[in-house]
């Protein structure tokens, strides 16, 4: 084989050995063959043999080879290649002579890891020795910290980049305050442009119809053309700028509010799930014609000056309605304000009622409870609507008082004019003229007495969602932990949801260690679910801590905290979305290995193979195509992705057949051989073979902990007596 020339290609037969068995190796070293090396090594070669090639050497960890042609590029393979090439015991052939390779100084050639085939299920890795040969193969970039991940158990515990709630409302804030301050600038414009028509028909009434002069006509229409062309124009721009702040403004803090509502329902109410609907209101404030109406307020001065130029009495006649109009509206929001503030809230819970009856829209239809239901609906709905028409009539009569006052300056402008007119001291076109500019002083005030609820719902809005906001636990950043391991302390919790006051858990103590199994049982009421729940921090005890090791929940990154949990409630919900993406937590940079493996870990393969479209199977909003029992194994599967080290199961086997009951009691003994602590609320003792401690709770209280054996010989009357562990009594 010549220098000069690049070898043969795998399509040569008398090298298809010797290419099958260095086909990964050499689909790395074309980019490297390809590129610009630091100094230049000729490989030597030796005429083909039958037998297979002596193993390749190198003392060097890298080696830019440059042929004088490079060979045609190779399909793209697995991106950054890392491939050893196996020795294999040679048959007697002919030894290849090796061509003299220089020897600079340099270290060693590292070991490298095996390839990426390693992490695929059900394949290992072969034992490989000899050269490395690094390239890259042109196809997409691993994740960022595969390596680690895969070390770990799963990606997901990456750091997630922390928003601050107070920020992103500081900003969006001054975004919108710069917008405004344009559209205030292009209103200023507009409203100087407006002079242009009075102007006008002032100069036709006092000089063209008695000039008679066709020239000054023609040259007067097209000025006052000029400026109503570039009045519209920035009347334009200035509603498609509030248009894109309306649209920039429920941008930025939509997913914020979302955010802060989902940490805010830990409370046990998701009523501010409806601070979303505000931004509603904000947006129509923002492109509705009342903003504009205060935007032009500012600006009455100006005409009021001009009206004042042309006669001081007529002057005082605007001045004077804009005083009594002001005073008209300062009644107006006296006179509002509490029956819209009425009306909101009613509104809110008749919203809230709305979403729990599309939650139980089965129950409903199934028990013919509609007209109950509508019943239900309807009366926060009544009520809002008796409010809202309470204040909507006190604003249409204050806003008919405004009209009509505007309508009286208009009409004793134009008498006292006419009047001042018969004296000498004005002409016609003037008259008209300050009747139009003074029209233009008073619409704003009256605009903004009509459009006075838009503005209150807006502000109301504004204050619901900054209080969101600037007072969310989220705004403070966490410290990022080490990955937990597991153990998990509860400390006298107590539990008492406002606003009943009543004690749901009393003094609850336990402590778990890492890999340990824990099965809570008790009668309806126990408070077997509301432990559960304050186990995963979707709510807080009142006193006492519960740590996930030696720290308390609330003192985690919630990011972090929600990656090393796994919680299956007592109602499985799941999302409208494939299979895949439901155990995957809808993460985006969620790994296929990690869904198949939590998949696997719960028993759920065989179950999701069945479909016809496997993991990309969509579920619908009520379920479908799934059962109870499929979704609640595939809700176990989404409990065990990313490889959790606490999971809380509740009531985990109660839609389950005998076969997802073997399967969970798989996934549970898999788990704890993970080092997974597990926790499992049950009323069927079935489960209770899978833990290592039982703990009985009876009005909110443990009125039984201990080893699963005697518990379980308690529960059935016998003695217990075989434990070195004694049976802790408590009672409340």
């Amino acid at each position: 084989m010549n220098e000069d020339k690049p070898g043969p290609r795998l399509s040569d037969p008398e090298r298809d050995a010797r290419e099958r068995d260095i086909f990964a190796s050499m689909q790395a070293a074309v980019s490297a063959l390809r590129a610009e090396g630091e100094g230049a090594a000729a490989p030597a070669t030796a005429a083909p043999a039958p037998s297979a090639p002596e193993p390749m050497t190198a003392t060097a960890p890298a080696m830019a080879l440059r042929p004088a042609e490079p060979p045609p590029r190779a399909p793209a393979a697995a991106p950054s290649i890392e491939m050893q090439i196996p020795e294999r015991a040679a048959p007697q052939a002919a030894p290849i002579p090796q061509a003299p390779m220089p020897q600079p100084a340099m270290a060693q050639a590292a070991p490298a890891p095996q390839a990426s085939v390693a992490n695929e299920p059900g394949r290992v890795a072969p034992s490989l020795r000899g050269t490395v040969i690094e390239g890259e193969a042109g196809g997409p970039l691993l994740p960022e910290g595969r390596a680690a991940a895969n070390d770990a158990g799963s990606q997901i515990t990456r750091k997630s980049p922390q928003v601050n709630f107070r920020v992103a409302l500081e900003q969006t804030k001054a975004r919108v305050r710069r917008n405004l301050a344009w559209i205030f600038a292009f209103t200023i414009l507009i409203n100087v442009l407006v002079l242009a028509v009075p102007i006008y028909l002032f100069q036709i009434s006092d000089r063209v119809l008695t000039s008679r002069s066709l020239d000054t006509l023609v040259m007067l229409t097209l000025i006052v053309v000029g400026a109503i062309i570039g009045q519209v124009a920035l009347d334009l721009i200035r509603r498609s700028i509030l248009m894109r702040t309306a649209v920039e403004v429920e941008t930025r803090l939509g997913s914020p509010i979302l955010s802060a509502a989902s940490r805010s329902a830990l409370s046990g109410s998701g009523k501010d799930y409806q601070i979303l609907a505000d931004l509603q209101h904000i947006r129509a404030f923002l492109t509705g014609s009342t903003l504009l109406a205060m935007l032009d307020a500012p600006l009455a001065p100006l005409f009021i000056v001009a009206v004042w130029l042309v006669h001081p009495h007529l002057g005082a006649i605007v001045v004077t309605s804009v005083v009594v109009l002001l005073t008209v509206a300062f009644f107006n929001k006296r006179a509002t304000a509490i029956h819209f503030a009425e009306a909101n809230g009613h509104n809110a819970r008749s919203n809230l009622t709305l979403d729990a009856l599309s939650r139980n829209a089965q129950i409903i239809n199934a028990l013919g409870m509609i007209p109950e239901a509508v019943r239900l609906w309807g009366k926060d709905n009544a009520a809002s609507l008796r409010s809202q028409v309470a204040a909507q009539d006190r604003n249409v009569f204050f806003s008919s008082i405004s009209k009509a006052l505007r309508l009286f300056a208009q009409v004793g402008m134009l008498g006292w004019g006419a009047y001042l007119s018969l004296e000498g001291q004005l002409t016609g076109g003037m008259v008209i003229a300050s009747s139009i500019i003074a029209s233009r002083a008073l619409a704003p005030v009256e605009g903004t007495i009509e459009g006075w609820r838009s503005y209150i719902q807006s502000r109301a809005a504004y204050g619901r969602i900054s209080q969101l906001l600037l007072n969310s636990p989220l705004n403070v950043e966490r410290l990022r932990l080490p990955r937990p391991q597991g153990r998990l302390d509860v400390d006298r919790v107590l539990y008492v949801p406002p606003p009943n006051k009543k004690v749901i858990l009393n003094g609850i103590s336990f402590s778990l260690k890492p890999g340990e199994a824990l099965g809570i049982i008790g009668s309806s009421g126990a408070g077997k679910s509301t432990i559960g729940r304050m186990l995963v921090g979707s709510i807080m005890p009142t006193a006492g801590n519960v740590r996930l090791d030696l720290m308390d929940l609330k003192n985690w990154d919630p990011r972090q905290l929600g990656e090393s949990i796994g919680y299956l409630p007592q109602d499985v919900q799941l999302f409208p979305a494939s299979i895949k993406v439901n155990i995957a937590r809808m993460r985006e940079d969620a790994l296929d290995e990690d869904v198949f493996e939590a998949a696997m870990l719960a028993d759920i393969h065989e179950l999701v193979a069945s479909f016809p479209q496997g993991y990309e199977t969509v579920i619908a909003a009520d379920g479908a195509p799934l059962s109870g029992g499929q979704k609640q194994r595939i809700g176990l599967a989404r409990a065990f992705f990313g490889n959790p080290r606490l999971v809380v199961l509740d009531e985990p086997n109660s839609n389950l057949d005998t076969d997802g009951e073997k399967a969970l009691a798989l996934a549970m003994t898999r788990a704890k051989a993970n080092g997974t602590t597990v926790v499992a609320i049950t009323q069927r003792h079935s489960l209770l073979r899978c833990v290592d401690r039982i703990m009985v709770m009876d009005k909110g209280a443990i009125s039984a902990i201990g080893e699963r054996n005697q518990i379980l010989a308690m529960i059935s009357g016998q003695t217990a007596g075989e434990s070195n562990v004694p049976v802790q009594r408590r009672v409340p």
